[in-house]
């Protein structure tokens, strides 16, 4: 019998050869340009939805070992592809024509269109499941037959041919001017990230991230809240965060005796409020900048306080909840030790993040600042003497970032047609318009309509694809109600973001169920516990703008501010977790919440009473716990 053949896997050969290409053109398009905008928009498409084919093919999302089947399933996947080449090549042969004005639609221009929407709706439903894709498809059908309906919804009436100009012949549906922002910003952010991750730079931070957190009870925990942080800033997916860094944190916040719903909690809220944290936020903070008109410094200052806060919650919480379990610090002979080639290491992280912001303030624009931070990093790399010996995991990342580019573009691409369509039927304005019908000038009621809906369309998504579609849905409603743009923009970006913690989706919480062998509902729920008071945060820098540091700060004010959500966070996390220094009864639980909630409300009168009186409160129950009950 002869030596054994080697089995090719022809498409993952497929998706690293396209994810390679669409990172040198992303490499390229940050340090030239974007080289054609008709083509490169178009072709980067195309080309994402036949790598996501590759990545997804039916075979495997359906396996068969009936090789009739399986031949079949691999032939939908061709025509598939084959309706995707004929409808981008189309396009860009069109396109001049149409921006004339003079080009007659033929039956074969729409019906080589529908074959381009079917395929990006296919592959969105495959990457990103039914909800947005649903959400796409209803879409359409509301712009061919939405006359017809009541109130609000009904608009003048569209054929065909009128939605196929507006989302797929033009610039305003598929081929938008966000996935223009993607591919010119985003693309070289997220294979800035994935280079990081391959030369090690994740890994190092946590070792330091649990070197310096070992004297506090939460020990691998906190140590999980701070790497999670730091690594989720540089990455564009929360279930990337969870899986790149809860292999690690997860099974080590296990062994100091907590859950394991408890540590995939913790590893879900924690690599959830990385795309909110300066100094990258997932590369949304590009996004934003982009679609506000604001410069980028001032959006990661305006961030930066919020994020602080949360994560300072999730610290309080971890250690509330160590202390009900009795679970102390870890003893300094077991703490794990941090040698010089580490701190050597970190370099990798801290240097390219160094080089993001000092290239911003020389007023380079950010795509140069990537691509100098990829540069960088890469170069940083070969401190760590495994990449000096695998030399290829250079060329590795750059497939996996491109593949990871590529994925995320369907979703975009879903979202022109949403886009289009809104834009085409006027749809954003009404529905911000009902917003505003009941809510009436009652600020607070129009946040909640507003957390509510970007929750539910943030659901499963990625956080640059549930930015956009949030914002373009739901924040016309907030500035038409004098609220500055970039705070609306940052209180959707919260709800979006955090939706990955809120059952029935929970993505943050499904990926980090299996490395926690708990299940994924109860996981849900641990990271919600966790991140309470992370949802209460936007509402608090929206009543308290100072907090932003950029929009009307006032030093007093915002010293205030800071005083009332550091008391605010202490008392709602004892009360949740029903231990300060002992163990708390009903009464001062209840009490503890409502004075926590009370020091938050938009009443100087109530913000004042519920200060003293929590103040009041803690004073005594520690006195009192200090004479008559042991601490635990």
């Amino acid at each position: 019998m002869g030596p054994t053949t080697r089995q090719i896997n022809l498409p993952k050969i497929a998706v690293t050869l396209i994810g390679f290409g669409i990172a040198v053109v992303a490499i390229h398009t940050a340090a030239f340009g974007v080289m054609d905008e008709i083509y490169q928009r178009s072709f980067t498409v195309g080309a994402s939805v036949i790598l996501t084919v590759f990545a997804l093919p039916l075979v495997h999302l359906y396996p068969s070992s009936v090789g009739p089947i399986r031949l079949g399933l691999w032939g939908l996947d061709i025509i598939l592809i084959s309706l995707m080449v004929s409808s981008i090549v189309w396009f860009a042969s069109v396109y001049n024509e149409l921006e004339t004005g003079l080009y007659d639609f033929l039956p074969n221009d729409i019906l080589i269109g529908a074959g381009g929407l079917v395929s990006v709706l296919e592959l969105t439903r495959r990457a990103y499941g039914w909800p947005l894709a649903s959400l796409a498809i209803l879409c359409i059908i509301y712009a061919l037959f939405g006359e017809d309906l009541p109130w609000i919804f009904a608009h003048a009436g569209y054929d065909l041919e009128a939605v196929m100009r507006t989302v797929w012949y033009s610039f305003d549906g598929v081929f938008g001017f966000i996935v223009i922002i993607v591919i010119s910003l985003i693309f070289i952010f997220i294979i800035f990230g994935a280079m990081l991750e391959a030369t090690g730079a994740g890994a190092v931070l946590l070792r330091i991230a649990v070197r310096l957190t070992g004297r506090l009870r939460g020990g691998p925990a906190h140590a999980a809240i701070a790497a999670s942080g730091f690594f989720g800033t540089i990455s564009g997916s929360v279930a990337a965060n969870v899986v790149g860094t809860g292999v690690f944190t997860i099974p080590m916040i296990k062994e100091r005796g907590f859950r394991n719903s408890f540590a995939g909690g913790v590893e879900a809220a924690a690599s959830s409020g990385g795309q909110f944290m300066p100094p990258v936020m997932g590369a949304v903070a590009f996004v934003m900048a982009d679609v506000t008109g604001t410069p980028y410094l001032v959006i990661i200052a305006a961030a930066l306080v919020p994020a602080l806060f949360y994560y300072g919650s999730l610290f309080v919480a971890v250690w509330v909840e160590a202390a009900r379990q009795g679970i102390e610090a870890i003893p300094s002979a077991q703490r794990q030790s941090v040698s010089r080639d580490d701190w050597k290491l970190s370099l990798m992280f801290l240097i390219p993040i160094i080089v993001i912001i000092g290239v911003l303030l020389t007023g380079r624009s950010p795509a140069m600042a990537g691509l100098w931070a990829t540069i960088v990093g890469a170069g940083l790399g070969l401190i760590n003497s495994q990449v000096r010996k695998r030399p290829q995991i250079y060329l590795e990342a750059l497939a996996k970032g491109g593949e990871q580019c590529g994925r995320i573009l369907v979703a975009v691409a879903a979202i022109g047609i949403i886009v289009g369509v809104m834009h085409l039927t006027g749809l954003g304005i009404r529905f911000s318009n009902m917003v505003l019908s009941f809510a009436g000038a009652n600020l607070f009621f129009a946040m909640v309509l507003v957390a509510l809906a970007s929750v539910v369309l943030g659901m499963g998504l990625p956080t640059i694809p549930a930015y956009l579609i949030i914002v373009l849905v739901m924040g016309e409603a907030m500035e038409n109600l004098g609220v500055p743009k970039i705070l609306v923009h940052l209180f959707v970006l919260y709800y979006g973001v955090l939706s990955a913690i809120i059952p029935p989706v929970a993505i943050a919480a499904y990926a980090a169920a299996p490395i926690a062998k708990s299940n994924p509902m109860t996981t849900a729920l641990q990271a919600l516990k966790l991140s309470f008071v992370g949802f209460i945060v936007p509402f608090v820098f929206i009543y308290n703008p100072s907090l932003s540091l950029v929009v009307g700060f006032e030093f007093f004010p915002f010293i205030w501010v800071i005083l009332r959500l550091c008391l605010a966070i202490w008392l709602i996390t004892t009360a949740l977790g029903g231990i300060d220094r002992t163990l708390l009864p009903m009464w001062s639980r209840i009490l503890r919440s409502a004075l926590g909630i009370g020091v938050l409300l938009n009443l100087t009168e109530v913000q004042v009473g519920a200060a003293v009186a929590g103040l009041i409160l803690l004073f005594v129950e520690y006195r009192w716990a200090k004479t008559h009950r042991p601490r635990l």
